[in-house]
């Protein structure tokens, strides 16, 4: 073995090799920095341009491009609270707060330290793992990947803030939005209501920057300030990187979850973030800086996500099933070039296997060291006044989401979602406990159903599933010995004397509502479509009558009463004022097509909202729209092009 794993690194580490790598390595840096595209899309824009090279060339494009894209997305996750990816979600919960008290460079000298140490800690273990790995991965049935969506879904304790019970049926509401579309078991349409949009469910891209970074561009907005209130950028990337020694069993820990759960196919790339999150948080003593900027919160993530990819390449290489999205496209450029997935890859073609594993490896240091050159630079973002940010925000993230399905809807949703992630932040609705149950929703019921059809109710007595039972319990006890509070910002703080409780029950009147909308819903289909759903919303109705009740009470002091925009120290200005800009670039965007409304956008909010000069508006403005059609044209990416577009009238 030792002899085929050094054969293997001498042949990557020719310079024809590496000059490739470092091609896909630049190339997933450039991709993974603009949120919301992935390694999916990454991947996809490169096929094309595998024809005609050589297998190895091209075999070092893709493993470069795959192994940093999880690195490269951590920068808007920390410096803008805007997940890169659905790898980075849980980044935002500790990265963004560090940003916003100054210490951006600390947190993403950790990051990349910490996405380093995975990504290399996920090839050490792949080496000696690949060998057993196939019978391993053939113990996991549908009842026990069943069982680890339920533990995933036991993170949601430890991320519920004051209320438990708010924070399940935030899950819950997340699990109900992730039941939109097709069911998996019988295909037929679960609350579409005619519209063609929602047949395939709604994008997770479009949903995670709805939820997580619409509220955050319009909470910084209305301030008018920076992002930090600080001049300085922190002590910087070494401190960064003292972190990790200082908290490198975390890491190490995190990491070897990473790989594991990255093996399971369909488990690991929008859930190993959070699961690997609400281990830092279980398993330390102290929890009461989680959710403020706990660097712990950004090293724990971000170890796993990059060791997650290598975990993603045992079932991808071995079996021929894709471990996640990513590994999918992966697959197909490989048919491309002419390799074959399968059992060969563990016998004949073993040194092949050892290649593509240390080529990972080498790909994570080579992006890890060229995220911390550019962290510095990166970092300074934070110090700009962030009225002068906000338009570059909302036409990324507008075009990004674009992405998804390349549907105008998918700007309405984004939009629609954003508002709602609005107001659950404004009343303490935890956004990651719905990002859970929106991720797991389609796995959970599906392998749920598969369950059932093999082994029946008797699922739950297999030793597997009875092993996953007892972490899920015991992760659950963990969760609440210190939840993490999104709103931890406002502890201490106290409702207005004559503060308007109205608006909190009507946000939980509109849960309720989709709770039975979901549960009249379920009794059209049959058994196994409307099943899953229907004990989910069956279970929220009442659990939002309890919520009710003691909203009606008023007591601040139940943990249920919140609105941070009814406390003594409320920031000024209009929480909505963003979301009509918003509303009036896709009305423009609609009308006019994208690139149109992107330029009259930039001219009307620079002049009115961020008071900028003439010259400072054309200039803003002018970059703004050169990026638009460098991304158009290089990557091949679209834009909408508008009614009046379609009607010849340009």
């Amino acid at each position: 073995m030792l002899e085929i794993v050094l054969q293997s690194l001498s042949s990557l580490l020719t310079p024809e090799h590496l000059i490739y790598l470092m091609l896909g390595v630049v190339l997933g840096l450039i991709i993974g920095v603009f949120p919301g595209l992935g390694g999916i899309a990454g991947l996809s824009l490169l096929l094309p341009f595998l024809y005609g090279m050589d297998e190895e060339s091209a075999l070092a494009t893709l493993v470069g491009l795959v192994a940093v894209i999880p690195t490269s997305a951590t920068f808007t996750s920390i410096l803008m609270g805007i997940p890169g990816s659905s790898s980075s979600q849980a980044t935002v919960l500790d990265g963004f707060p560090l940003a916003k008290q100054g210490q951006a460079s600390r947190a993403l000298g950790a990051a990349f330290s910490a996405s380093l140490f995975g990504g290399i800690l996920g090839a050490i273990i792949l080496t000696f793992f690949v060998q057993i790995a196939r019978p391993v991965i053939l113990v996991f049935g549908s009842a026990e990947l069943f069982m680890l969506a339920i533990f995933g879904l036991s993170m949601v304790g430890a991320l519920s803030g004051k209320s438990l019970v708010k924070g399940m049926l935030s899950c819950g509401f997340g699990l109900i939005v992730g039941c939109i579309g097709a069911a998996p078991a019988t295909g037929e349409f679960r609350m579409v209501y005619g519209v063609d949009y929602l047949f395939d469910g709604l994008p997770l891209v479009v949903i995670a920057l709805a939820i997580f970074a619409l509220p955050e561009i319009s909470d910084l907005s209305r301030k008018g300030s920076s992002i930090s209130q600080k001049a300085e950028l922190g002590k910087g990337l070494y401190r960064g990187l003292k972190d990790l020694l200082q908290h490198k069993w975390l890491a190490l820990r995190c990491s070897g979850l990473g790989t594991l759960i990255g093996a399971i196919p369909g488990m690991g790339g929008s859930v190993v973030d959070w699961i690997a999150y609400g281990h830092g948080v279980q398993s330390t003593r102290d929890k009461s800086n989680f959710g403020k900027g706990d660097i712990r919160g950004v090293i724990a993530p971000e170890s796993a996500n990059n060791a997650k990819e290598g975990g993603a390449l045992v079932p991808t290489l071995l079996f021929g099933i894709p471990g996640s999205g990513s590994m999918a496209v992966f697959l197909g450029g490989m048919v491309l070039i002419g390799i074959e997935a399968g059992p060969s890859m563990v016998t004949s073609d073993i040194n092949l296997t050892y290649t593509i594993i240390w080529s990972l490896a080498i790909a994570n240091i080579l992006g890890a060291g060229l995220a911390i050159l550019l962290a510095k630079p990166m970092a300074q973002l934070t110090s700009i006044r962030f009225n002068l940010l906000t338009p570059f925000m909302i036409m990324v993230i507008s075009f990004a989401a674009y992405q998804a399905t390349r549907d105008m809807m998918d700007l309405w949703v984004l939009l629609i979602f954003g508002l709602i992630g609005i107001y659950m932040k404004r009343f303490g609705w935890s956004r990651p406990a719905f990002l859970i149950g929106f991720v797991l929703s389609q796995q959970a019921e599906s392998y749920l159903n598969m369950a059932v059809q093999f082994y029946g109710w008797e699922m739950f007595l297999r030793p597997g599933v009875v092993i996953i039972i007892l972490i899920s319990l015991v992760s659950m006890y963990y969760s609440r010995k210190g939840a993490v509070d999104e709103n931890s910002e406002h502890s201490g703080k106290k409702l207005k004397a004559n503060y308007r409780f109205r608006p909190q029950l009507m946000f939980m009147v509109l849960l309720i509502v989709i709770a039975l909308v979901s549960i009249f819903d379920s009794l059209k289909q049959s058994f196994l479509g409307g099943i899953f759903p229907l004990i989910i919303a069956g279970a929220m109705v009442p659990a939002g009558l309890w919520v009710f009740y003691f909203l009606l009470k008023r007591d601040p002091d139940q943990g249920v009463v919140f609105d941070s925009e009814q406390l003594d120290e409320s920031p000024g200005g209009s929480v909505y004022s963003v979301v009509i800009w918003i509303g009036i670039y896709y009305l423009a965007s609609q009308l006019f097509g994208f690139l149109i409304a992107t330029l009259l956008f930039f001219v009307a909010f620079l002049a009115l909202r961020a008071k900028t000069s003439i010259l400072q508006t054309l200039t803003l403005t002018g970059v703004a729209v050169g990026v638009l059609l460098l991304f158009n044209y290089f990557l091949n990416l679209y834009m909408p092009e508008g009614y009046l577009f379609n009607l010849n009238f340009f």
